[in-house]
Parts: C-alpha cells; sequence; structure tokens
C-alpha cells in the first residue's frame, strides 16, 4: 500500500485562483519526499488536502488508503504536522502541553508523561519543561511543536518549513532526527520547503512545483539525469597550449562540460600530454537548484 497517493488532485479557490492542478503523485512507507517550490507553488494546499483540512474541487487523495476528504479524523490519528508557525497554547508550560495533546492523542495519563518527558530531552527542551510556552523563543516553540506530533507515533509526517527559526546546531538535530524516524521507524515524512540546499541534505526524493503544477519528481540522479545532464569539471593548471580546448580560460582556471564522469581522465591526459601540469581537477553535478531554475526557465519559455 502507498503510504500518499495523489490522482489528478485539484483546488481551485472561490475566486478562481487554481492553487494544485491536477497532482498526481505516489510515495512509498519510510520515504523523506521534498515538496519544493517557493511560496505560493501549492504545497500548503496540497497538505491542507492531504489532511482533510480542505476538500478538492476535483482528483483525489489516500493516506495510507484512507480518503483525507471523506474521514479527516481517520487521517489526523494517523498523522502527525508542523507548520512554520507552531501553535499552542501560551498560558500552559511545555510539559502542559504535551500533556494535553497526549490525552487528545487518545494516550493514557502514564504514556503522556513517560512519552513527552522523553521527547522534551531529545530536542533539548527539559530545562524549558516547566516554563510557560510564552517565554519560549520561535525556535524552541518550533521545537516542542514537532515533540507534539512524535507523541502518538505517526506513520507520516507532514513537515511544512520545519527549521524555521532554528539555529544551525537545531536544526543538525531536526534533520538526525527526521532522518532515524524515516530509516528505524518507517515513518513516512512530507517535507515542505523553499529551501532547496537543505532539502538535498535530507531528502530521499523531490517533487518540485510551481505555480500549481509538479514539474518533475524522481531522485536526484533522476532529475540530474532527467533534466539537467552532463558534469561541469573544474580544473586547475599550467602551462595549457592556447586553443587545446574550446572554452576560454581563465587564468590557471578552466570549466569544461562533459557528459560524464568517465570523460575526465581523458581530459587531464589531453593537459598533461601537451605539456600542461594539472593541480586540481573537480567534477561538479548539478544541484537541487541548478534542476529548478533550469524548470522554471523552461516553463516560463513554454
Amino acid at each position: 500500500m502507498n503510504a500518499i497517493f495523489l490522482e489528478k488532485l485539484s483546488k481551485t479557490y472561490p475566486e478562481g485562483s487554481r492553487a494544485v492542478d491536477a497532482l498526481s503523485l505516489s510515495l512509498e512507507p519510510g520515504e523523506v519526499f521534498g515538496f519544493l517550490g517557493p511560496n505560493g507553488a501549492g504545497k500548503t494546499t496540497t497538505v491542507k488536502l492531504l489532511t482533510g483540512m480542505l476538500s478538492p474541487t476535483s482528483g483525489s487523495s489516500r493516506v495510507f488508503g484512507l480518503d483525507p476528504a471523506k474521514t479527516p479524523e481517520k487521517v489526523h490519528a494517523i498523522s502527525g504536522i508542523v507548520t512554520e508557525h507552531a501553535q499552542m497554547y501560551d498560558h500552559l508550560t511545555g510539559l502542559e502541553n504535551l500533556l494535553f495533546y497526549g490525552t487528545v492523542f487518545g494516550l493514557s495519563p502514564a504514556e503522556c508523561k513517560t512519552k513527552s518527558q522523553a521527547l522534551l530531552e531529545q530536542l533539548e527542551l527539559m530545562d524549558a519543561g516547566d516554563k510557560k510556552l510564552s517565554a519560549y523563543s520561535t525556535g524552541m516553540r518550533q521545537r516542542l511543536s514537532l515533540a507534539r506530533v512524535l507523541l502518538h507515533e505517526p506513520q507520516v509526517l507532514f513537515l511544512d518549513e520545519p527549521t524555521s527559526g532554528l539555529d544551525p546546531e537545531s536544526a543538525r538535530d531536526i534533520h538526525a532526527l527526521i532522518r532515524s524516524l524515516a530509516q528505524e521507524k518507517g515513518t513516512t515524512v512530507f517535507l515542505c520547503t523553499h529551501q532547496l540546499r537543505y532539502a538535498q541534505e535530507i531528502c530521499t526524493r523531490y517533487g518540485l512545483m510551481d505555480k500549481g503544477k509538479l514539474l518533475a519528481e524522481g531522485s536526484l540522479s533522476q532529475l540530474r539525469a532527467r533534466v539537467c545532464p552532463g558534469v561541469t569539471v573544474k580544473l586547475r593548471a599550467s602551462g595549457i597550449p592556447a586553443g587545446l580546448f574550446d572554452q576560454p580560460q581563465k587564468g590557471d582556471m578552466l570549466e569544461l562540460a562533459v557528459s560524464g564522469e568517465q570523460e575526465i581522465p581523458q581530459l587531464v591526459r589531453r593537459v598533461v600530454e601537451a605539456g600542461g601540469e594539472v593541480y586540481h581537477v573537480s567534477a561538479q553535478l548539478p544541484s537541487l537548484e541548478d534542476i529548478y531554475f533550469k524548470l522554471t526557465a523552461k516553463e516560463t519559455n513554454d
């Protein structure tokens, strides 16, 4: 069974704007899926459709076989949702918030306390557990929000900019936690972000969105092969004869576009045989940003 399945899912708002346009997608259990695109691309609307907060205009979706438009409460029971702005109760302490939400998820008081304290420690909030939420920083609130959704050990996590407001060390810890949830517990992670470099570090597969449409999806290697085939080779050498390569040389640096890494030894051999001395060679593969910008430029041109 797919963890998440969408078939031609669309949402048009009453004023006529089409936020999601015939989106088809499937995710397997345990995937960390990066749902990527700028603000307004349709990411948050898609999450609202998948969690039953909005009804689709057309098409359908399933979360572990459940239809969020028909049984949202069942989808919520197996899901955890972290939004960019964590919303909990300011007049309660961090621990009290977790105890309250634990009972909402159906946990016993003993389970709530045990799991709440373990999560506070894991997310480095133990010292702040007895402080009211109104005294929390943005980063602390975000970590507590993540603790809240992990209380009932959800099968799928919907994360909307989960590291917003976090310092680099806290963001790194969240990355590690997300990876461990997917690898050790088989949790499916649906990560919405516009931070492509961050997504490249953590996700196993990607869906690139723009203006409600899915431009491409796949692993990084699949996207590279499909959208940006080839490798850029950076070579630093002295004594390269003029005209040896077509590309212009900048001092002792040369950038060459080749079809694959298998061509690099031949390039180095040509330089050496022509009397040059090579000091540095590196292969630069297209990043997720490179792929996304090429896709959006093609979409604009089309």
